[in-house]
């Protein structure tokens, strides 16, 4: 077991990075520069941790780096965290995401502002994902929303602040939810054991006995909440408008993190806590999941621009994501949490690449665009690797993660897996129409003069290259830390059995 202080840190440095961006505002420059030293440092301790976390511990005991003090007896507010093979990649990816976003998509207006909620939100993000209490989840899944609200209404487009108050508005009233689900849980766990102290963790309510109609309820408040925030169809509303608003770097932290703690959250908490609600609730949930590959699928076909085309297209991932976690196999689970990560990857590529066209021709709208392969030669190669990791092409990392979810829940309800098949012809099809609308053909007008990737632009897109290729190609390392963690769920929520 590892010191717990590394976690702490983890939440920390942000905070202490946003702090001191805010302290230099005056000196121009001089916040961007706090920032991106953080963000570093950030990436730093990521990695330190996933060397240093132990995946050949004990298959009961996959939680390292633990630690739990009572902050208030009375209200059962604790700080507990810890972490597993789970969690450790959305804490890599959330320093990524971070580091990524400062380097390719620098905003300076207003600059100390921007950057300081970067660093706020990838600090409330650490905080769910490191998170062991519910109580203590809640209130860093809920603090994510203010700095993406003042990202979007401040730094947005023209719609910035409809999209801005749509975000709130929707994932905040899914919380409500999450709330009465989480204190009903604690109470209840309090009132079977009167002589202990009200607790929300994350151990101790595990194990809290609930009749199935109980149980049922309790997953129906807890997946309303995640369902918004990842989000699945028909809860996902916000999100084109959002993703499309927002700021090139508020949009790779929509789609590449938020949208991930909803999925996250569906898995750890949802399907983790609620084990005798899963054979009602899990036909709806792969319904709902399928329905949204191919409808995200049909709708990335025909939307006008390219932000709301990511939107749409990681509509359809997040439905594979729901697949795999609802499947009941291991091996379409540890999928679903390995395309949490190369979604992530992907997304902030796709975002990346949009912005820095935008940055040139002041536009996101597809039919703007033509021919641009001619004169950006680079981007058009670098939107190729990204567009193919994402259709899934073997050697790239998109294969593996569906590859993974869609044997896995073959083998377990193979109608559902059936129908998930077709969008991943459908992918094939809206990504690359969507490429020959905007890279091939002729380059006439302002296409014609568009400039290439600078180096900068390159070597920013260069960590995403070589993790969509190495996870593509070698993605054991990565499958060792995840497989213990998601093994000992899945045998704690499916005892009769399911395919593993």
């Amino acid at each position: 077991m590892h010191s717990s202080t590394w976690l702490t840190l983890l939440i920390v440095v942000p905070l202490v990075g946003a702090l001191g961006a805010a302290l230099v505002q005056k000196t121009p420059g001089r916040a961007y520069v706090v920032a991106l030293v953080t963000s570093v440092v950030e990436m730093v301790l990521a990695i330190v941790v996933a060397v240093l976390y132990n995946h050949h511990v004990p298959h009961a005991q996959t939680f390292d780096f633990a630690t739990r003090h009572v902050l208030s007896v009375p209200f059962g507010l604790a700080y507990d965290v810890a972490l597993d093979g789970i969690s450790l990649l959305m804490v890599v990816l959330t320093a990524l995401t971070v580091l990524l976003a400062l380097l390719g998509a620098r905003d300076r207006r207003q600059e100390p502002a921007f950057v300081a909620w970067l660093l706020l939100l990838t600090s409330f993000t650490m905080g769910s994902f490191l998170a062991h209490d519910l109580l203590l989840f809640f209130i860093f899944f809920e603090l994510t929303l203010v700095p993406c609200y003042f990202l979007i209404s401040q730094w947005g487009a023209t719609q910035r602040a409809k999209a801005a108050l749509k975000f709130f508005i929707y994932t905040f009233t899914g919380s409500a939810f999450l709330l009465i689900g989480i204190l009903y849980l604690g109470f209840a766990h309090q009132h079977q054991l009167p002589t202990t102290a009200l607790t929300f963790s994350y151990g101790a309510l595990s194990g809290t006995a609930m009749a199935h109609g109980t149980q049922v309820w309790l997953f129906i408040a807890f997946a309303i909440a995640f369902a918004v925030k990842a989000p699945i169809w028909p809860l996902h509303t916000w999100s084109p408008i959002s993703y499309a608003e927002a700021p090139t770097a508020g949009s790779i932290e929509l789609s590449a993190l938020l949208a991930k703690l909803g999925s996250y959250g569906l898995l750890r908490f949802a399907v983790g806590l609620f084990p005798l609600a899963l054979p009602t609730m899990r036909p709806l949930l792969l319904t709902l999941a399928a329905i949204g590959i191919l409808y995200g699928s049909m709708l990335a076909c025909k939307t006008p621009d390219l932000k709301r085309f990511v939107a749409y297209s990681s509509l359809a991932q997040m439905g594979f994501i729901t697949l795999g976690v609802m499947s009941g196999s291991q091996i379409a689970t540890v999928g679903a949490v390995l395309l949490m990560f190369n979604h992530g990857v992907i997304t902030i590529g796709f975002f990346l690449i949009i912005g820095f066209i935008e940055q040139r021709r002041g536009s996101i709208l597809i039919k703007d665009f033509t021919g641009l392969q001619g004169p950006a030669p680079i981007l058009a190669a670098l939107f190729t690797v990204v567009m193919l990791a994402s259709i899934g092409l073997p050697g790239l990392n998109g294969f593996v993660s569906e590859y993974l979810i869609l044997i896995g829940t073959f083998a377990t309800h193979a109608w559902w897996a059936v129908v998930a098949t077709f969008g991943v012809v459908a992918a094939a099809v809206y990504l690359l129409w969507a490429y020959q609308r905007v890279f091939h053909g002729k380059a006439e007008g302002p296409n014609a003069e568009l400039a290439d990737a600078t180096p900068k632009e390159q070597w920013v897109l260069v960590p995403i290259v070589l993790l969509i290729i190495v996870l593509g190609v070698f993605p054991k390392p990565v499958l060792d830390r995840i497989t213990p963690s998601v093994q000992q769920l899945i045998e704690h929520v499916e005892p009769g059995g399911l395919n593993k």
